[in-house]
């Protein structure tokens, strides 16, 4: 079974966790590492012969217009992540509007022409509290949503009863899930980020096999400063210094064992859309 692959293409600084030691107003003073780590991570993808999908910040794409033209001239799906790595918990329906409209806006200038489909929610935040949001992405013509994490433990994010599977969200739009395994009732992350790099290989390895036996596709995501051990450290609480840094070092080793056990393409490509 072919599975999908996925870049969320932003920097260090601009992660989740950054949020209450890096605010918006000073990414533009950062160290902007996302060209380096993203032109090793084409490499990578090369190397297995393998496109993905790049979930591009619109920040990120006017600051590196002519990564985003590199990463599409290499056969590779450019999607949105809005601009503003903007969580819609917090969000009005009119700021998320704002938001995205401004990503798409910044690809175009990028150069990229057809259809944009894919859309994920920075931090997985289309939640059962959220779901206005698949009306802005419906007047976008967005076609599938990849935000959804099918779980019930995190504090930030998850919908507990969502399907496991790629599901119609609405009418018009496809919903592909983050990956979990469901053992005796309990449901497992398993689709990359964090889980990737906290875990054994072996575990993500046994839940895609297991994935793809009950006849599903699984998607695997990363950013690109999960392959960067030398970023700039930041005195992170425990919890979040774990989360952001613990296994930067073994990221591209597992990865190319992933790439090597599993065959992967685009969300757009699984999807059929």
């Amino acid at each position: 079974m072919t599975n999908a692959i996925s870049v969320d293409l932003e920097d260090w600084f601009c992660a989740y966790n950054m949020t209450r030691f890096i605010g918006r107003e000073d990414w533009g003073k950062c160290e902007l590492r996302v060209v380096g780590n993203t032109e090793r991570l084409l490499r990578i993808l090369a190397a297995h012969d393998v496109r993905a999908t790049f979930f591009v910040l619109g920040w990120i794409a006017e600051r590196a217009t002519d990564l985003i033209r590199e990463i599409a001239s290499g056969g590779h799906e450019i999607a949105t992540h809005g601009y503003n790595h903007l969580l819609l918990t917090g969000s009005t329906e009119a700021e998320f509007e704002e938001d995205l409209r401004k990503g798409l806006e910044a690809l175009r200038r990028c150069g990229i022409e057809g259809a944009i489909a894919g859309y994920r929610a920075p931090s997985f935040t289309i939640m059962k509290e959220t779901m206005w949001a698949l009306r802005t992405l419906e007047k976008f013509d967005i076609r599938y949503d990849s935000s959804v994490f099918p779980v019930g433990f995190h504090p930030d994010y998850g919908i507990a009863d969502a399907p496991l599977a790629p599901y119609q969200i609405t009418a018009r739009i496809l919903e592909f899930p983050m990956s979990c395994v469901e053992i005796f009732g309990k449901r497992f992350p398993c689709s990359g980020g964090a889980y990737f790099r906290l875990s054994p290989y072996a575990y993500t390895k046994w839940c895609f096999n297991r994935i793809n036996a009950e006849g599903r596709p699984a998607v695997f995501y990363l950013h690109p400063w999960e392959l960067d051990p030398g970023q700039p450290r930041i005195g992170l609480p425990l919890s979040k210094r774990l989360r952001h840094y613990y296994g930067l070092a073994r990221t591209e080793g597992k990865l190319n064992r992933l790439l090597s056990d599993f065959e992967f393409t685009t969300l757009r490509e699984v999807l059929g859309i």
